[in-house]
């Protein structure tokens, strides 16, 4: 698939519909995702990225369609990553003194992958690459979410190559925002932002301060991943602001493991005191090892509180909740309140792990939890219920 995005700019990527996993095993794909490469023809012509290393073949084939390789004369790497250079290596072997303009981190980056020593031209903000009538400025975006990362900016056409900054994985035919469902879409966008860029927040506001201080018109903003902003494309970047900055709905999510029920009956009871003592509050509880961790995590980053809960096993906790919580706390959220609570039969350490867990991962514990001997009776049910009513009114 190739289509027009404007006259002289032809996206020449790949929509991967078979995708459920990235990163590894480490993020759910469940829309799939596309990978976003860009052909420019101006009077020099422009190949922004590739795509992921299993499609490389097919890419440079339908690349050769669309131009004869000898008249690409840059390629631009706005990112090192797999997913965005994987096609490169093949290219090369047909193109391999095209230059390579790309960041001083993203040489290190390709070279420590493919080993080769292209002809790299090492770029910084504000540097432009004249192509004829229209010119790309480039912007570094450290951290956003490589070290490497940066953006690039085409004259003339005003489109922001925004690489992983506001993009999705997302698989559609449409790849323009106005043409999707628009609840899909955020929901892929939010999703993407809670799981990946989180931990870069500050950075992502101070980059969008930055380029907003360009002054550059922006018509349309084409990622590296899903859908392109044409329709009122600053939307994404207005979204992506409020995001950054400790971002929270009025929401609370309850995490748990069990085993033999009691750390899920306490979970229903905790929300069912929490709603009581607030009914305007949007409550959602996740069996951690049943359901999907990118999803919790997605929830966990809108919610104001969260309350985790495991039995004791082992001295410890079940393994799906010490899972998560290590990769919540790379995420390091911000300006949230929490509380742990668990069941136990004999020693009964879960809450206290869990307990630490919490603060070292920078949520603000607001006591020291809940915790119950054996399988909840009506007096620990009430409990409960009575520890959610009180939490309710600590956030």
């Amino acid at each position: 698939m190739r289509f027009k995005i404007t006259d002289n700019v032809t996206w020449v990527g790949k929509v991967d519909w078979e995708l459920k996993k990235f990163h590894g095993e480490e993020y759910s794909t469940h829309k799939g995702s596309t990978y976003n490469s860009y052909l420019i023809r101006d009077g020099k012509n422009v190949l922004i990225d590739t795509v992921w290393l299993p499609f490389a073949q097919e890419f440079v084939a339908n690349l050769q369609q669309e131009i004869d390789l000898d008249k690409i004369d840059y390629i631009i790497v706005n990112h090192g990553e797999v997913d965005h250079s994987g096609a490169l290596p093949q290219l090369m072997k047909l193109i391999p003194n095209t230059p390579i303009y790309c960041t001083a981190n993203a040489v290190k980056s390709l070279k420590g992958q493919y080993h080769q020593d292209w002809n790299f031209q090492v770029v910084k903000t504000g540097d432009k690459l004249n192509i004829g009538s229209k010119e790309f400025i480039f912007v570094e975006a450290p951290m956003l979410h490589w070290p490497d990362t940066m953006m690039c900016y085409l004259t003339g056409d005003n489109i922001l190559f925004s690489n992983d900054a506001f993009g999705q994985h997302y698989a559609s035919e449409y790849m323009f925002n106005d043409l999707v469902d628009q609840d899909e879409l955020y929901k892929e966008c939010i999703k993407y932002y809670a799981n990946i860029l989180t931990p870069f927040s500050r950075l992502v506001d101070r980059k969008i301060q930055e380029v907003v201080g360009f002054n550059l018109p922006v018509a349309m903003i084409c990622p590296s991943h899903g859908v392109l902003w044409r329709d009122n494309p600053l939307q994404i970047v207005t979204k992506y602001t409020e995001w950054a900055k400790d971002y929270q709905e009025n929401q609370i999510t309850i995490l748990y493991d069990t085993m033999w029920d009691g750390t899920r009956k306490m979970a229903e009871a905790i929300a069912a005191g929490i709603k009581a003592g607030d009914p305007s509050v949007n409550i959602k509880l996740f069996n951690t090892a049943r359901r999907d961790k990118n999803d919790i995590i997605t929830e966990v980053f809108k919610s104001k509180a969260i309350l985790v809960g495991s039995p004791t096993v082992n001295k410890g906790v079940l393994s799906s909740i010490a899972g998560i919580m290590e990769e919540i706390k790379g995420l390091a959220f911000k300006n949230k309140k929490a509380a742990a609570f668990g069941a136990y039969g004999w020693s009964g350490e879960s809450v206290k792990i869990i307990n630490e867990m919490l603060a070292s991962a920078g949520f603000a514990v607001v006591n020291d939890g809940f915790k119950g001997l054996w399988n909840p009776d009506a007096q620990t049910t009430e409990g409960a219920i009575q520890f959610g009513k009180e939490f309710a009114k600590l956030y």
